[in-house]
């Protein structure tokens, strides 16, 4: 019977310690060896080295974070400064960037103390400096949560509120994007798309008139007066042409608005929207408005709902419709009166010819309130546009199936 002088799990061991903590540290712990102290350095290259960081299961910058966490939480600052250094040294997907680092500090902050906090954002950045990572001056009363951006007002009437996320990774923004929200909600909708993009985009959300926490000037309103005010929002902040991504009342804003201020829109994506209503359509939209009217936006709640998500999605999300629901019956009534105007009398077809921007036309499978019809009308009026359908969803795509919506946007955005 042979034997293999080779420890095998002990070789897997020291292959993930020297990918983790880089050849140079692991070296230096060899070299300090000897009859007392081999036995153990063989246990932790054997044990946490192959036992648990060979496991599979997780990936390795997942490891590094939930050890980070955990050696802040439990003051092993020694650990805690090797990890920290080899996760901002590893140049492969395992390692770190300081804002992933700031990240974990954050999160880990709640659970283990603002003590373990202060030591771990000081000992992080001391480790950062050596390295030639040290972070720009910044005062922390302009600090702003990036999950939300920095918030306004247009000093143009009427005053839109709105937010804007810079690019987290630091960098000069790849483009602008606009994301334009449904009738009777607001830019909270956007949330997951807009912090998904903000890793390399400046991202701009704002609430129409009539909406959210913008002003409500008496009504009606037109659809040319919804796309002026988004040309105001734009100029002020200096914005330049930007990707419009704009969903139901959203897409028909960004049509206008491209066709009124072409020098605004690099590019235009309109999801489960129209162009023009039919006769019967438009009956509807004055039913609507009779009934908000006569019993407020409670009277017409339940049925919305019902037009913006699926059977399926409103049954196994209910916190979701619920909080769509909630935000819809809070909107000022005059102000979603005024806005249903302009939505119901929206007339772009005849002029769709006109749009130069590379336009992306996004539909529901299963859109009641702006049926695939009315987009295969916009794809093949709009000049060289493209039309993608999302499977399972309904009026708001972008909130039933989040994650075909984001595909579908993004790799359009890497074709222009």
């Amino acid at each position: 019977m042979s034997h293999d002088p080779i420890d095998h799990d002990f070789e897997r061991g020291l292959q993930n310690r020297r990918r983790i903590l880089g050849d140079a540290w692991v070296e230096r712990s060899l070299e300090k060896s000897n009859s007392f102290n081999a036995e153990f350095q063989n246990l932790i290259t054997r044990f946490a080295w192959h036992e648990i960081w060979g496991r599979p299961g997780l990936e390795p910058k997942m490891r590094r974070v939930i050890v980070l966490a955990s050696t802040m939480a439990l003051a092993r600052w020694e650990e805690f400064e090797l990890h920290v250094r080899a996760a901002l040294l590893e140049p492969g997907d395992g390692g770190l960037t300081p804002d992933e680092l700031k990240e974990v500090l954050m999160q880990a902050s709640i659970y283990s103390g603002v003590p373990a906090a202060n030591t771990g954002f000081s000992l992080a950045q001391h480790i950062m400096a050596g390295i030639g990572l040290a972070g720009e001056p910044a005062a922390p009363g302009d600090a702003v949560h990036p999950g939300v951006g920095r918030e306004g007002m247009t000093r143009s009437l009427p005053s839109l509120h709105y937010s804007v996320r810079a690019p987290r990774n630091g960098k000069a923004p790849r483009k602008t994007v606009v994301l334009s929200h449904a009738l009777g909600c607001d830019l909270t909708m956007w949330d997951q798309l807009a912090n998904a993009l903000s890793l390399d985009c400046r991202v701009i959300c704002y609430d129409y008139r009539g909406h959210g926490s913008s002003d409500a000037p008496a009504g009606p309103y037109s659809m040319a007066d919804l796309a002026d005010d988004a040309a105001r929002l734009l100029r002020e902040l200096d914005s330049g042409p930007v990707v419009w991504v704009g969903i139901s009342m959203g897409g028909m804003v960004g049509q206008e608005l491209t066709l009124r201020h072409p020098s605004l829109v690099a590019a235009l994506v309109i999801a489960n929207s129209t162009s023009g209503y039919p006769d019967e359509a438009q009956a509807m939209w004055r039913q609507r408005i009779e009934a908000v009217q006569a019993g407020g936006l409670e009277a017409i709640a339940d049925a919305v709902m019902g037009r913006y998500f699926s059977d399926a999605f409103r049954a196994a999300h209910p916190a979701t419709v619920a909080r769509f629901r909630r935000r819809l019956v809070t909107t000022g009534a005059d102000g979603y009166i005024a806005c249903c105007v302009a939505v119901a009398g929206v007339d772009t077809t005849a002029r769709l010819p006109r749009i130069a921007a590379p336009t992306l036309v996004i539909a529901g499978e299963l859109d009641a309130g702006t049926p695939l019809p009315m987009s295969e009308t916009m794809a093949q009026r709009i000049p060289g546009a493209r039309l993608a359908v999302l499977k399972n969803a309904s009026h708001l795509s972008a909130v039933e199936e989040p994650e075909q919506f984001a595909h579908a946007v993004q790799q359009f955005m890497l074709g222009l």
